[in-house]
This record gives structure tokens, sequence and C-alpha cells, in this order.
């Protein structure tokens, strides 16, 4: 006899999302027609609600109540790791597929604003549950999804035929959009980027919306509401905070420390000093993407020792220089090591005065513009760029 109660299923998650606000009245009979549990593989590593991390595998032939039980749970459920070449039952190194957190998935398509009629650019099909949400509510000769991936974009759209599906499915480079079926009035991401692909705003029509998450090299990430104006640009605020798997072409890969240190060894040539400023008041996802924003082309490491102690590591991503700063528990001087023509630290320590300076800013006060000489995030408006 099955144990599924009411709260580990459907209604349950439904009225979850609704109460969180993420699942309006108009979604929820296309949250009601499309089962979550269509688009989820048999396997599966769950994640947690506020975080990036991962459990251990639930496979649906051998405990299928804990795979029902995450499936209608809001948290995000990774599905493939390190490209597909993981195939173990442990965790891989990376994860690369999964279907979204439920509350972000609705809070998404709230902002994407998609109404009857319009054509909608999907990037990164997934398990296609996203892809299914559109078509069910737009019509399948409205939505088109790209999938870099070719198992991915296989398994989904078989998902999607046996739930009666029929959006294209296009394998590609997701930063080429696709120009078959356009102009949109909608262009949407489920995975991060750090640049966004002037075809996309090219496939917009002038007062369409692009909803992206953006982050920085640095760390942090918001989800971004473009608007497109008439000559080409698009700008909008960003809504929430988030956390996707980067877009595979804006991958950055990080080199090892050993190529900082020139065959040194350590503090090499680093010139030592203290800061007052703690390791541990610049961790946060809103701080990290604010020094982001400030420190361009870094991004950091952290080294931890068993007493609570750690290092943080700063490094610029032309490997030419670094910064170490070692934080202890309950002291209020740090020492800090800079090396290279960049002193990283000094530079995080001004983004961070800047932030402070004015009067910590949350993420909705900062909004981004892209247009033909690139990007800029500004702080209230447009007309302030950071």
């Amino acid at each position: 006899m099955s144990t599924r109660t009411e709260e580990a299923g459907p209604s349950g998650l439904a009225s979850a999302l609704v109460e969180a606000g993420a699942l309006t009245p108009d979604w929820l009979p296309t949250f009601e027609a499309v089962p979550r549990e269509l688009f989820v593989p048999d396997r599966i590593w769950p994640g947690i609600a506020d975080g990036t991390e991962q459990t251990t595998l639930v496979d649906r032939a051998k405990d299928p109540e804990a795979w029902f039980k995450a499936v209608y749970s809001d948290i995000p459920l990774t599905t493939q790791w390190d490209d597909g070449r993981h195939t173990g039952d442990g965790l891989g190194t990376t994860p690369t597929s999964s279907s979204s957190m439920p509350r972000m998935v609705f809070s998404m398509l709230a902002d994407l604003d998609a109404q009857q009629g319009h054509r909608v650019l999907e990037i990164g099909t997934g398990t296609g549950w996203n892809a299914a949400l559109l078509t069910r509510r737009l019509g399948g000769g409205n939505v088109v999804s790209v999938e870099y991936d070719e198992t991915v974009a296989r398994e989904a759209g078989e998902s999607l035929r046996a739930a009666g599906m029929s959006p294209l499915v296009i394998v590609g480079d997701g930063r080429l959009g696709y120009v078959g079926s356009a102009p949109y009035d909608r262009v949407i991401a489920t995975c991060s980027i750090g640049e966004v692909p002037r075809t996309w705003i090219e496939q917009t029509r002038p007062g369409g919306i692009i909803v992206v998450p953006w982050g920085t090299d640095y760390g942090g990430e918001y989800i971004a509401r473009l608007i497109v104006t008439d000559d080409g640009t698009a700008h909008g605020p960003f809504t929430r905070s988030s956390a996707f798997m980067r877009l595979r072409q804006q991958r950055t890969e990080r080199p090892p420390f050993d190529v900082y240190l020139k065959g040194q060894k350590w503090p090499a040539d680093g010139m030592r000093g203290t800061t007052g400023l703690s390791p541990a008041d610049i961790g946060g996802w809103l701080e990290q993407f604010v020094i982001g924003l400030k420190v361009p082309g870094a991004f950091w490491r952290a080294e931890r020792y068993d007493d609570g102690s750690y290092t943080l590591w700063t490094y610029s991503t032309d490997t030419q220089s670094w910064a170490s700063a070692d934080y202890e528990p309950g002291a209020d001087s740090f020492e800090v090591v800079q090396s290279g023509p960049r002193n990283l630290w000094d530079e995080t320590e001004a983004a961070y005065q800047w932030w402070e300076g004015k009067g910590r800013p949350g993420f909705e006060r900062f909004g981004l513009t892209v247009d033909q000489n690139g990007e800029h995030v500004w702080l209230d408006s447009p007309h302030s760029p950071v």
C-alpha cells in the first residue's frame, strides 16, 4: 500500500509554492496539468533549498517513495554530473544538468510574464519541465528550447512527447539562440551567464523581455529582467537571488595555485600586511556579487583548517596576481599577503568600503544594461553605473 501523502505530493508542493508567493493563480492550472514527475529521471541527486550542495543518490527503482518525495519537494534535483561522464552512484565532480527548484521555476516564469500569443525562446532545455509548462500555457508552436547536450536534449524530447507536448527542441549552442523562429516576445535562460549574448537581444522584439541568471567571475548571481528597446539596448533590474549551472560556453577554467607561485614556495615574492576587514565579512552572496562588480577578472578559493580558521585566496584570471587573507575566529586583525601587478586584497577592501559607503544596498537596487558597448551594472538608475 502506498504511503504517499498530500504533503509529499503535487498538492503539498503547490501549497508551499503558493504560500511562498512563487506560484500565482494564473499558473496553478498549468502546474497541475504538467506534473514534475513526468520530467524527472529515475536517478537523481536531491539538492538543498538554501545552497548548492547535493545529497546522496535516490534511485526510483530501489526507493520509489524517496524518489517521489524528492520530486515534490521544493528543491533542485541534479540529473547529470560532469557533462555525462560520471556514471556511478556517488557524487560527481561538477553538476551539469538538473531539474530546477520549483520555487525558482515559477518565480522566473512570473518575471517572464509570457501571455497568450507570445513566442518564447528558452536557453537550456534540461529535463524539459520548464519547456512543458510554457508549452501548456502558450502552445507548442510558440515555444523553442535550445539544449547543447545531445543526450539531455534527447531525453527531454522523449519526456515531452510522452506528456503530449511538442515544443521545438534544438540541439545547439545556446549563445546563438535560434534565428529560425525569431523574433521572440520572451527569452528565458535556465543556465547562468556572465555576459548576455547579443543574439538574444537581436532575436527579441522591441518591448520584449529577457529573464536570465547573471553572475560575476568572483561569485554572486541574481536574476536580471531585461526589457529590449527599439535601439537594440536591453536594461532592467535584478529581481531575486539564484544559483544556476553556468552556460557551458561561458565556463571558466580555474588554474592550479602552482601557476601563480611560478615555481616558488609561498609566500614567494608576496608583500605582507594586515587588514581589519575580516574575510568572514565578504563571503555572503551579495558581498561576492558586489566585489565581483568592482574587482573584475578575479575569483576566490578558501583553504579551511580543523580549528575553524581558513585562508581566503583571491586570484586574477590572467594568473599574474594573487592575495591571501588568513582568518582566525575572534581576531580583529588578519594577515594579508599580496603578489603581482594587482593588489587584489586592496581592491577587495575598496569594493567592500564602496558598498558600505552606499548604505549596503541589496540586490534589488542593482540593475543591468546591455548595449553596443557591452554590459554595465548600475545602482538605482541606468545613469549611475557601478
